[in-house]
């Protein structure tokens, strides 16, 4: 889906990187934040199809964050996918309790990473 807006959400400049990389290799339109705050404030004047969102962000984590984004009629609707290298068990559950529509593990397959994005874009779940 050319242009699709994503945020990515990632306290990890070399991970923001990457995904950003990533992705606008495949031609979506790419904004990033390092915390909560920076997406809170992107997100006032932005509406991404999809958020990419890390797990253990500095200040409010990236749960915390999403169950916020879920609870408001202007952001409920955006696909959020966490995005985290604490793929411990439990974790995905607490992911999608939280309200993320999916869960991807880092380290990211780099090969495999935009047809899992565009999966997800296109309503098929992983």
């Amino acid at each position: 889906m050319l242009g699709e807006s994503i945020l990515v959400v990632d306290d990890n400049p070399v991970n923001l990187k990457l995904t950003k990389v990533l992705l606008k290799g495949e031609g979506y339109e790419v904004a990033t934040a390092q915390d909560a705050e920076e997406a809170l404030k992107y997100l006032a004047t932005a509406k991404p199809r999809l958020i990419l969102m890390d797990i253990q962000l500095p200040g409010m984590d990236g749960l915390t964050l999403t169950r916020q984004l879920k609870s408001k009629p202007d952001t409920s609707g955006i696909l959020i996918l966490a995005l985290t290298a604490y793929a411990m068990k439990g974790d995905e559950e607490k992911a999608f309790a939280a309200g993320c529509d999916g869960y991807i593990a880092k380290p990211i397959d780099t090969q495999t990473f935009p047809a899992l994005i565009a999966g997800y874009l296109n309503g098929k779940t992983v």
